[in-house]
């Protein structure tokens, strides 16, 4: 049987804002073509994406490649502290909720599924975001998120990668989408994450 990749998420799996080699997504597929590796590995990252927006185009977009491995890069988004509505954007309950619901639809196609958790930004460049000012970016709320799907992923017992530490400050095109190293750091992170599991 074939094997397929399907990498689900929003800006930093599409790719933003890496000029070199499109994000550590597609960086993932070109290592794996280098490689000769039997893969199809699909790039599912929507901008703007929350769980809430994911859990709308998952089973088409599931149903349509067949996945046997299915990582998700989702919940920076779902942070979001909307000032205006003194409120995250998706509230720590039905974020929890949410990833449920993208686990339990996961293991319709696959049992290797694996969360990436939730980075860390430069705060003064997200808080708020000049671009939408409404909108702020917190490490504390980030730290909230990602111990969510730590704590989730373990119950379900798949695989969870942390890379809060990971990337810092020089890493980020504007404090929150990662530039062109960033996206390096990242895809090698993953990659030795997947041959160290012996997933690929």
């Amino acid at each position: 049987m074939d094997k397929t990749i399907c990498i689900f998420g929003a800006s930093s799996v599409w790719g933003a804002w890496d000029y070199e080699k499109s994000g550590w997504a597609n960086r993932l597929r070109l290592f794996l073509d280098s490689e000769n590796y039997d893969i199809f590995t699909y790039t599912l990252g929507v901008s703007g994406d929350t769980t809430n927006e994911l859990l709308k185009r998952f089973d088409i977009e599931a149903e349509a490649r067949q996945p046997t491995l299915i990582i998700f890069s989702i919940g920076d988004n779902d942070s979001i502290y909307v000032k205006s509505q003194n409120k995250q954007m998706v509230s720590p309950q039905q974020f929890e909720k949410n990833l449920q619901k993208l686990i339990d639809k996961a293991k319709k196609f696959t049992d290797v599924i694996i969360f990436i958790g939730c980075k860390k930004v430069d705060e003064p460049k997200t808080t708020p975001i000049p671009w939408a000012t409404d909108y702020h970016y917190t490490n504390q709320n980030l730290s909230l998120y990602n111990q969510k799907i730590k704590d989730i992923s373990n119950k379900n017992k798949i695989h969870y990668l942390e890379i809060s530490d990971l990337i810092k400050n020089e890493d980020f095109e504007d404090g929150l989408h990662l530039n062109s190293k960033g996206h390096q750091k990242l895809f090698l992170k993953i990659k030795d994450f997947l041959l160290d599991k012996k997933l690929l």
